[in-house]
């Protein structure tokens, strides 16, 4: 939080309680989900999760524009590249589809708050135009695709930098398991919303992460292989806007 200023820390804690607030729903205990797919309770208890870091990621990309306008081509470039690459679906386990998701490009260079704005903004305009998702459902959406996956990424990024992996295989790995972890957490929402008769939550997840995972799997390497390549351009083409984004720091 030293990063930000005294009105933004606070407009930060408040999306944290309204978050609580509103994710304290019954049966609180759903990757582009249709529309009307999920209960009201659980798309509700979704989106408040999603709250605080949309308006953290609001205030960091008012930061880019401000502090760091160079980039702004790259910060638009990745949310581009999440619409074509998420709009690419392969129909799976009823009510979902298997796609790349695109978001491990933007977690690396410019966060997860960041990338999480560009994910809602990407999956509203799927939802609108392309009937690819849902409204209703845009709070799981966005927290499975846009969030969660982001983490992961970005995390992993993290790690393997201090571990000193090459930067390409790092990269590579990074977006990959950030893509499959979404189908993951998909996987985890649908459950909770729909458990088994037989098994409960655990038993549902099981189902619909096997179903997912023939599609998935290949679909995260070729997504891995894709980010790596814009890289690649990037580093070749765009060596100034990635010192602003401290992408060469050790």
């Amino acid at each position: 939080m030293r990063n930000y200023s005294k009105s933004e820390r606070k407009l930060i804690f408040s999306s944290l309680a309204l978050s609580f607030l509103l994710s304290m729903v019954d049966q609180a205990s759903a990757m582009h989900i249709m529309e009307g797919y999920l209960p009201a309770t659980y798309c509700i208890a979704w989106g408040a999760i999603c709250i605080p870091f949309l308006v953290m990621g609001i205030i960091n990309i008012k930061k880019i524009v401000r502090e760091k306008p160079k980039t702004i081509m790259i910060l638009a470039m990745s949310g581009a590249f999440i619409f074509l690459v998420s709009s690419l679906k392969i129909p799976s386990v009823t009510g979902s589809c298997s796609h790349m998701t695109g978001t491990g490009l933007a977690a690396i260079l410019f966060g997860v708050s960041s990338t999480s704005v560009l994910g809602v903004i990407v999956l509203i305009f799927q939802a609108i135009l392309l009937a690819h998702g849902g409204i209703t459902t845009l709070g799981a959406n966005t927290f499975s695709m846009a969030i969660a996956g982001p983490i992961a990424a970005y995390f992993l990024y993290k790690a393997g930098k201090k571990m000193r992996i090459n930067r390409k295989l790092n990269i590579f790995i990074a977006a990959a398991l950030g893509d499959i972890l979404t189908y993951c957490i998909t996987s985890i929402q649908l459950a909770i919303a729909y458990p088994s008769s037989s098994g409960g939550v655990l038993a549902s997840a099981v189902k619909f992460l096997a179903v997912f995972a023939p599609t998935q799997i290949p679909l995260a390497i070729v997504e891995g292989i894709l980010t790596v390549l814009i890289i690649i351009g990037l580093e070749t083409y765009a060596v100034p806007e990635l010192k602003e984004l401290n992408y060469f720091e050790n």
